[in-house]
């Protein structure tokens, strides 16, 4: 079961972050237009944010790592993005009217929407690969399996958003949906019990 929901919640958050990725841009686009510097200032933000919650999940791993922490983790990760739900709009126009180059203010609106719930999601998949490495023999294979399923979470989380999601609802409701599964595998993952073997 601890492999299995890792497995899931990897996958899971592979899809979760691209989904908000792309629905930053529909966020952004009427505050600052959705040019390439709204989608350099997204892409920048969800990168760096990614590149810290690595090294945030990696080090979290080290202390008694457990599927029911990585589940604890994908429910912050959801929680964090309500602030979208209830204060995107205010937001962006404020940082409008304190930046109005659509570059910086972009970059800047990114940031306090997008930064934190990306850092929490980034935090996933190293967790996730200390849970499922049962010795050092095999961590490049196991590794490997675990990057792929997050990745190929991503690429159906770009796709399903791009192509299906925003054509049938509107942005908050996707969020929401995004929100509630994230919510019912941490809450699941939260109910298994025991820790990671100690390598």
């Amino acid at each position: 079961m601890q492999l299995t929901l890792s497995y899931l919640i990897a996958g899971w958050s592979g899809f979760f972050v691209m989904a908000v990725e792309l629905l930053g841009g529909r966020l952004l686009a009427p505050t600052f237009g959705s040019s390439i510097y709204v989608w350099g200032a997204i892409i920048t933000v969800f990168m760096l944010a990614l590149s810290i919650g690595y090294l945030a999940g990696g080090r979290l791993s080290m202390n008694a790592p457990s599927v029911r922490k990585l589940g604890l983790i994908l429910i912050v990760a959801a929680l964090t993005v309500l602030p979208l739900l209830l204060f995107a709009e205010s937001l962006l126009d404020s940082v409008a009217e304190a930046i109005p180059d659509p570059r910086f203010g972009s970059l800047v609106g990114a940031t306090v929407l997008f930064f934190i719930p990306t850092v929490f999601s980034g935090m996933i998949s190293p967790y996730a690969v200390r849970l499922i490495v049962p010795d050092r023999t095999s961590s490049g294979r196991h590794a490997g399996q675990l990057y792929f399923v997050s990745t190929f979470g991503s690429a159906a989380g770009t796709l399903l958003t791009s192509f299906y999601l925003v054509l049938i609802l509107e942005v908050n409701h996707i969020l929401i949906a995004l929100m509630t599964i994230s919510g019912l595998i941490g809450g699941a993952a939260c109910l298994v019990r025991g820790e990671a073997n100690a390598q």
